[in-house]
């Protein structure tokens, strides 16, 4: 297991306070994850400073791996398949975004990523040239590529290029399609597989109800509109049975569900919520789901794009 950053930039998930966000990254020190995930455009820099800034102060740096993200050029979530990487990630965005966070986070990162990816890119040799300089370079040890929600096959291309070292992306009970092609790729060419939105953005949480309503600046606002609450809180009731029990929380099912498959490399999840930081970190010693729950979950499949 290890944490996501985003929560704590402030930005997209209403305010949050420099201590809640500070506190948040110590309990996951103090539980044990080894891995942080944060970005350029969370908070505009801010989530990098404050995890900078903790793993400064305890003296933790040596001992976790810390990647973060470039965003792009033209401001698209997610990446438009018709954009020319020019637009997007050309080499001096590229270096530009790396040394910012590189003050921002104020040592080296393991691995860099592009924020947002398209296959249409994979062969124009720009972005990974200019990725690779900075890595000869000495500005990060990896890199690799951050892929749109619920589109696995628009990294199938650049999996197989054998130029990156890590995808990241998303991977649920609900969405379960990496499983069709891009996990045997990654296995096959040596890619790290990084899983976020395990938790399906909080619903597989289960504290959702069907008048639960975000804020205007909480992005789930969207992700949650309309008809879709209610009927993802019908869906995850139906999780229940299969997912939760004495020994294990709903929301720590869904997880160890992400952590059996064995292409997966890291599960990434973020809380401002010490309490759940500790929570989601005891999943990495509870091991795979049996097989046949992971067969059960085959038919709660719910694939969907939240952009369309």
């Amino acid at each position: 297991m290890g944490y996501g950053a985003w929560q704590i930039g402030g930005n997209m998930w209403g305010e949050v306070p420099d201590r809640a966000a500070e506190q948040a990254i110590e309990a996951a020190l103090d539980a044990g994850i080894t891995f942080f995930d944060t970005a350029l455009a969370y908070g505009r820099g801010r989530s990098e400073q404050v995890l900078g800034r903790v793993l400064k102060r305890t003296g933790m740096r040596e001992t976790v791996k810390v990647a973060t993200k470039i965003p792009p050029m033209n401001s698209a979530w997610p990446a438009r398949h018709d954009a020319a990487l020019r637009d997007v990630f050309p080499a001096h965005w590229i270096e530009q975004c790396t040394r910012e966070s590189l003050a921002n986070l104020g040592f080296t990162p393991d691995l860099q990523q592009l924020h947002v990816w398209s296959d249409t890119w994979a062969d124009d040799r720009e972005w990974s040239d200019a990725l690779e300089r900075l890595k000869q370079n000495g500005d990060f040890r990896a890199y690799g590529v951050s892929i749109n929600a619920h589109e696995p096959e628009s990294a199938l291309r650049v999996t197989r290029s054998g130029r990156i070292d890590s995808l990241q992306l998303v991977y649920n009970v609900f969405d379960q399609s990496p499983e069709n092609e891009l996990f045997g790729a990654a296995r096959q060419h040596d890619v790290a597989s990084i899983v976020r939105v395990p938790l399906d953005e909080g619903s597989l949480g289960g504290k959702f109800t069907k008048q639960t309503r975000f804020d205007d600046d909480d992005f789930r606002a969207r992700y949650f509109r309309g008809e879709r609450i209610a009927e993802t809180v019908d869906r995850v009731e139906r999780l229940r049975p299969i997912l939760e029990n004495e020994q294990q929380t709903l929301a720590q099912g869904a997880l160890r569900f992400c952590l059996s498959n064995e292409a997966v490399t890291t599960v990434i999840v973020g809380s401002t919520k010490p309490e759940h930081v500790r929570a989601n970190a005891a999943v990495s010693d509870m091991g795979a789901l049996d097989r046949r729950t992971v067969s059960e979950l085959r038919a709660h499949a719910w694939p969907r794009n939240y952009h369309k």
